[in-house]
Parts: C-alpha cells; structure tokens; sequence
C-alpha cells in the first residue's frame, strides 16, 4: 500500500526536512495525516509518501494549485503571494512516474517525493507568471508576508529533501521553476481549451 501524504506534517520552522524529522502538524488536516501515517506504517510493507504542491490538471480544472491561481487571474482577480512561505512544489506527471516506479521496487517505510527547488509562494507565482503571460493571459501578483497574515496559523517552510526517493528513481526530479522554464508549461483547461502549452 501507498499511502500520500504531506509536507504540511512539518511546522515549517526549519525547511529541508528528512524523513526522520519530527512532525509538529499545526492544522487539523496535517494532524489527520499524521495519524493515518502512523496507521498506514503498522505494517512495514506500506509506503508512506509525503509530497509538497503538486502542478496538475484535473478534469474539474481547480483542484491543482495551479488551476487554482489561473482561474483567479482570469477572473480578473490580483494575487498576493507570501515571500516568506516556501515550498518545494513537484508536477504531478513526475509524481505519477515516481510512485510507479518506488511501486515495483516494494519500497516500505517513509519517503519525501517533491519538486528539487525550494521555491517562496511568491517565486512560485512568478515562475507560472511568467510563462502565461507569455501566452496573453494577464497574471497581476504582489508580494506579501506572513507576519501580516490573520488566518489559521501557516507553516513558513516546508521544503523537503527528496534525495532519499532520488536515489532510488531512474529519472531525475526537476525543480518547479527549471521545469516550466524548460518548455514543459502547465495546461490549463476551460471547456477543453488549453492556455500555456502542454503538460
């Protein structure tokens, strides 16, 4: 069994985590990932798997963070992004590929499966930015902070270290920015149609 989880299991106060880190979950969806982690790794056959932010399509069209950042710039809407909030985000063809692979290698235990660059919210918006607008879609962003926001409390880096899972795929995971930048932009459903190229 192969069990997604999440970077979030972390509280973010250090960035760069292992799997023998501790987790310090602040939300009530991390704390119920933590506990299905522990259920899941009674039986050391299983695979946990913890992933960051996952750049995806999905046939509703809003569910990958992505999606979600696109409709809003077509809604008209500006973003603001924290610089102080980092992440490790992964496409999720590259997910896909990783958990096929660690599948046939009966892997058990823990591993970290995310994208190679540590990367702010904000550099993430940049890097989708930048390649839609090279498409004709306004993308209007600013940065923000943390400290100024009042929501649920937010973990402020909760980059991973993915070299455990590295070693064992034949392929090497990219970096968030270096991927989009390589020519493999995101696509970005509406009634089928696709903005950005291909993914």
């Amino acid at each position: 069994m192969v069990f997604l989880s999440t970077d979030l299991v972390f509280d973010g106060q250090r960035g760069g985590y292992g799997e023998d880190c501790a987790v310090a979950p602040l939300s009530i969806y991390a704390e119920t990932k933590v506990e299905a982690e522990q259920w899941v790794l009674r039986d050391p056959r299983h695979l946990v798997v913890r992933t960051s932010l996952n750049h995806g399509r999905s046939t509703t069209a809003d569910r990958g963070f992505n999606e979600e950042m696109v409709r809003a710039w077509r809604a008209g809407r500006t973003l603001q992004l924290f610089r102080d909030e980092y992440r490790s985000p992964i496409p999720a063809e590259h997910t896909a590929r990783a958990l096929w692979e660690l599948l046939g290698k009966e892997c058990g235990g823990i591993l970290h499966l995310a994208g190679a660059q540590r990367l702010s919210r904000w550099e993430i918006g940049c890097a989708l930015a930048a390649i839609l607008e090279g498409e004709g879609l306004s993308c209007p962003i600013e940065p923000g902070t943390l400290r100024d926001y009042n929501g649920a409390p937010r973990p402020p880096d909760t980059s991973l270290d993915s070299s455990r899972a590295q070693a064992l795929l034949g392929f090497r995971i990219p970096g968030y920015a270096e991927w989009l930048a390589a020519g493999s932009p995101p696509a970005f459903p509406e009634s089928g149609s696709r903005c950005g190229g291909q993914r």
